[in-house]
This record gives C-alpha cells, sequence and structure tokens, in this order.
C-alpha cells in the first residue's frame, strides 16, 4: 500500500505494480477491459508528470547543498541544475504522452467488442495435481515472488506423473468443472494446459491440469448469446493543477474474506 508520506518506498512500489501490470497485460481475456486499463494509465500518466515536475524543483532548490565527490558546491550546483532541465523536458513530453493515451482511450470506448467464436470440441475439466500449504507452500511462494508464475508451474509440473495423477485425482474427487479459488486467490493460466492458484494470506499454492473430455451437446439448452461488450462510461478526471495534490490518500476502503483451506 502507498504510505504518501515516503517518497522511496512509494517509488519502488509503484515500479513493482508497473511491472507487474506489464506481466498481467500480455493477455487480454475480455479486449473491453482495456479500456478500464486505459483509464488508469492516464491518471498515472498525470500523477507521473507531477512528480517530475516535484522532482525538477528538488534539484534546483537544494542546489546549494549539492556537492560534487571531490566536495566542489559549484560543480554540484551546476549538475542539480543540469538534471533540473532535463527532468522539465521529460516533464513536458509526457504531455505528448498524455493527449495520445486519451485520444485513444476516447476512441476505444465507442467499440463494442463481441464475444471470441468457439467451434465446438472436447470440453475440458480440471484435475488436481498438487496442492501445498504451510511450509511446503513457502517455497513456491518464494519462487513466484523472485522468478515469476512460470518458474513455479514449471517447478510444480514435477508433481504431475500423468495419467496416474488423473487417476488418482478422479478417485478422490479432486475434479473440478472451473478452477476452484478464494476470494483472495490469485489465479494464472499457461497454454491451456496448466493452472496455477495461489495466496500468500493464506499460504497455499494449487497446480490443476486441463482434462480434456467428450460431451455430447444438449440439444435443449439455449444458444449463446453474442451481445457485444462494451467498456462502462468513465468520466475524464480534470487536467492535473500543480497545486493539487494528486496523492492525497483514497478514504475508500475493502475488506475481502478469504475461503477456508
Amino acid at each position: 500500500m502507498p504510505t504518501f508520506q515516503n517518497p522511496t518506498t512509494d517509488a519502488a512500489e509503484a515500479s513493482e505494480a508497473l511491472c507487474g501490470l506489464a506481466h498481467a497485460s500480455r493477455v487480454f481475456e475480455d479486449p473491453a477491459d482495456t479500456y478500464t486499463v486505459l483509464g488508469d494509465l492516464l491518471a498515472g500518466v498525470r500523477s507521473l508528470r507531477q512528480v517530475l515536475d516535484q522532482l525538477a524543483t528538488a534539484h534546483v532548490t537544494n542546489r546549494v547543498r549539492a556537492h560534487d565527490d571531490a566536495g566542489d558546491q559549484t560543480a554540484g550546483a551546476t549538475y542539480a541544475l543540469a538534471a533540473t532541465a532535463e527532468l522539465q523536458q521529460a516533464a513536458a513530453l509526457l504531455d505528448g504522452v498524455h493527449d495520445r493515451v486519451d485520444a485513444a482511450m476516447s476512441v476505444s470506448g465507442r467499440i463494442a467488442w463481441h464475444p471470441a467464436l468457439t467451434a465446438p470440441g472436447p470440453v475440458s475439466r480440471w484435475v488436481s495435481v498438487v496442492f501445498l500449504q504451510g511450509q511446503d507452500a513457502d517455497e513456491v511462494l518464494t519462487i513466484i515472488d523472485r522468478d515469476g508464475t512460470d518458474a513455479a508451474i514449471e517447478h510444480l509440473a514435477g508433481f504431475d506423473m500423468g495419467e496416474e495423477t488423473t487417476q488418482a485425482a478422479l478417485v478422490n474427487g479432486y475434479v473440478y468443472d472451473t478452477i476452484p479459488t478464494g476470494p483472495l486467490d490469485h489465479t494464472t493460466t499457461t497454454t491451456g494446459i496448466y493452472a496455477l492458484t495461489y495466496n500468500h494470506d493464506h499460504g497455499h499454492v494449487s497446480l490443476l491440469r486441463a482434462h480434456p473430455e467428450t460431451r455430447e451437446p444438449d440439444a435443449q439448452a439455449p444458444a449463446a448469446r453474442t451481445t457485444p461488450s462494451r467498456p462502462p462510461s468513465r468520466r475524464h478526471a480534470p487536467a492535473v493543477v500543480e497545486e493539487d495534490d494528486w496523492f492525497a490518500p483514497s478514504q475508500s476502503s475493502s475488506v475481502s474474506r478469504g475461503r477456508a483451506l
């Protein structure tokens, strides 16, 4: 969570959040979600513009304290002024980025996304490969934090004994029509074969594998709806004014309840 007071801590958290967004946005299951992401990015660009301005101000107002490694204050002040000029130029360039993202969001909001066309075929269920919790899950959670979910899936795939794992899941009833998750669980899938669910708060990880089954279509079932998906309307925030505090903490809060293990 942001501190709204410590710039170094909040900068590190913002960097981590952007890395997570870069990873998560590789695939959009629902293209209508791009509109929401664009709106949040637009707000982020405005905030970044303000941060660059404030960094420039910090350099120029504190230039009397700037020295080089040899203790030369004149050289240090020169470096501070040079940094100020570069930061101001970067902030000005962000104005163009803001305008382009704003234009993209405007036209994206006019798109009515239709559901993807899927050919009839085998229906997959999910069989449990392995479920770890407590200390057994800590190693995998560490891999997720350090190397990402793909590395964790590759690690847990070593528990998959193929048909033996499938039969054990069928016998014990660990077969699911949909991926079982709780309110606080995170889910990641790879190429439609494996699904990883994990929860740092409750300390558990689970790997499931898709198990294809051939099912006869229900002749009495109604046809699937093909209503286009349109992103929700979103009101643009006003342009940034330097006196505004865009980092004031939000008054809203949310409470999530985890599922029992």
